[in-house]
């Protein structure tokens, strides 16, 4: 029997990934490179840097050469300035309902500053352990983040279900051991084909979280 449910933030809690290509794109954009969305789609789940940094180097663009850091503030500043997503109802209306029976965490990728204004501005109290791609030396598809929140949570990690929508998520839940469920939000089925459950819909989705109480 499951103990926690670990749930990946963007695509899964919050419709958030076009405003983050578009942010991002913005951003970059004002110093002249343009970020391939359908790459970043793919990378959905990996650390800011990360995706940024391969996108950079197929680009033949060493990311020496640009204030990385200041040009991530600045994304980071403008992401929260100009949000205007909203989570996924069917799932923010259950998380209450499965905080009476098991550990709540979300495990992002996102940088610390977009996952904490997310938390505060949409689930605040529901938590119990919070990742974001800050509170890691190796993003997904690495299992570090996954086994992190397991760790803080103390549960094995054969007692979480992971609850994904990216490649890289599933992978890096796959890659720690533990039980995964996923949804296509943004890429097409097959590219979550390690999943152990796939779901067509946020609404399907729900109703099997609710079903594991």
């Amino acid at each position: 029997m499951a103990r926690a449910l670990i749930f990946d933030m963007d695509g899964i809690l919050i419709d958030s990934m076009p405003h983050h290509v578009k942010t991002i794109n913005r951003v970059f954009g004002a110093v002249g490179i343009h970020l391939d969305e359908q790459t970043i789609y793919d990378m959905e789940g990996s650390r800011t840097i990360d995706i940024v940094t391969h996108i950079l180097k197929r680009k033949n663009i060493d990311p020496e050469s640009l204030d990385i850091e200041g040009l991530l503030a600045q994304y980071q500043e403008e992401f929260k300035r100009t949000a205007s997503f909203r989570p996924f109802d069917q799932i923010r209306e259950i998380l209450p309902q499965l905080k009476g029976h098991f550990l709540l965490s979300m495990v992002s990728g996102a940088d610390r500053s977009i996952v904490r204004h997310i938390v505060d501005d949409f689930f605040p109290g529901i938590f119990d352990a919070v990742i974001s791609g800050d509170d890691v030396s190796k993003g997904k598809p690495e299992p570090e983040p996954f086994l992190k929140a397991a760790h803080i949570l103390e549960v094995n990690p054969t007692d979480c279900v992971v609850v994904e929508n990216a490649t890289k998520g599933v992978e890096a839940a796959k890659r720690a051991g533990m039980y995964c469920v996923a949804v296509p939000t943004y890429v097409s089925p097959d590219k979550l084909e390690k999943a152990d459950r796939i779901f067509e819909n946020h609404e399907d989705l729900a109703l099997y979280l609710l079903s594991l109480k």
